[in-house]
C-alpha cells in the first residue's frame, strides 16, 4: 500500500492468495467482477458480485454506502479492473484494490 502526501491510503493491487485467504476467513469485503454478465456466467470467483464496469458508478452507492469498506475489483485481464479502481477512488472510496484479471486466478472458479 502506498501513502499520498495527505497520509491517506492509496489503492493498489492485491495478490490472489491474499484474496483467497479473505474468502476462506469470511472477511467482510466486496469482491466485484466488472466484466459483462456473459463473462461472469462463464466463470467467476467465489463470493464475487457482478457489476459491469459500465454500471459501476450508478450501482456502487447502493451496494457500498460506507466508502471505507474494503473493495477488491477484477476483470478478465486487468484493464477494466484498473479503470474500476480509478472510478471508485474518484467516487471517494478509500480502500480499493485491484486483483487484476481472472486469467491469473490460480484457484477454482464458479460456473
Amino acid at each position: 500500500m502506498f501513502f499520498n502526501l495527505f497520509g491517506k491510503n492509496h489503492s493498489s493491487s492485491i495478490k490472489p492468495d491474499i484474496v483467497m485467504g479473505k474468502i476462506n476467513r469470511k472477511d467482510k469485503f466486496l469482491l466485484i467482477d466488472v466484466r459483462s454478465p456473459e463473462e461472469y456466467a462463464r466463470g467467476h470467483i467465489e463470493k464475487s458480485i457482478s457489476i459491469p464496469l459500465l454500471f459501476l458508478a450508478n450501482r456502487i452507492p447502493k451496494i457500498a454506502p460506507n466508502k471505507d469498506i474494503e473493495i477488491v475489483v477484477y476483470c478478465q485481464s486487468g484493464a477494466r479492473a484498473k479503470q474500476a479502481l480509478l472510478l471508485l477512488e474518484r467516487h471517494g472510496y478509500s480502500n480499493v484494490n485491484s486483483l487484476g484479471g481472472i486469467v491469473a486466478w490460480p484457484y477454482k472458479v464458479i460456473k
